[in-house]
């Protein structure tokens, strides 16, 4: 069974927010996650729902998987440089700020099909028990 990832770079919302909104989607299915990511008011949804999108089209294009048989396997959102900038304050002094930026990784998988039930019961196994003896 083949992973298929999709990866982002110095995303400019620190790690910390952009969990807030990986949360949602982790588990889900691809239409949820598009659903889920689309109508998110989070500054965050929004190259969230381009990565998600961009995965999926590395599984369908690459790979030919139907897009209802995918979901979202694991997704993370690590720490990326910050950026320091520093503002000036009273009597001299300067207030750090820091700009920081996340990586985020989405793995899609693909749904196993559900296992076949087995058609006999176990009265139909009795009866084929006797038809032996």
């Amino acid at each position: 069974m083949a992973d298929f990832q999709a990866t982002l770079s110095n995303a400019s919302i620190s790690a910390q927010k952009m969990r807030l909104v990986v949360n949602l989607v982790r588990g889900k299915s691809v239409q949820q996650a598009v659903t889920i990511l689309t109508f998110t008011p989070s500054k965050a949804a929004q190259p969230l729902l381009k990565l998600v999108k961009s995965a999926v089209a590395n599984a369908a294009q690459n790979q030919g998987v139907p897009v209802e048989e995918l979901y979202v396997h694991a997704i993370t959102a690590d720490e990326a440089r910050t950026r320091k900038w520093r503002r000036f304050g009273a009597r001299g002094r300067f207030k750090p700020l820091f700009r920081r930026s996340s990586h985020v990784t989405v793995t899609l998988r693909q749904r196993q099909a559900a296992p076949t039930a087995q058609t006999t019961a176990p009265a139909a196994k009795k009866s084929a028990a006797k038809a032996e003896k």
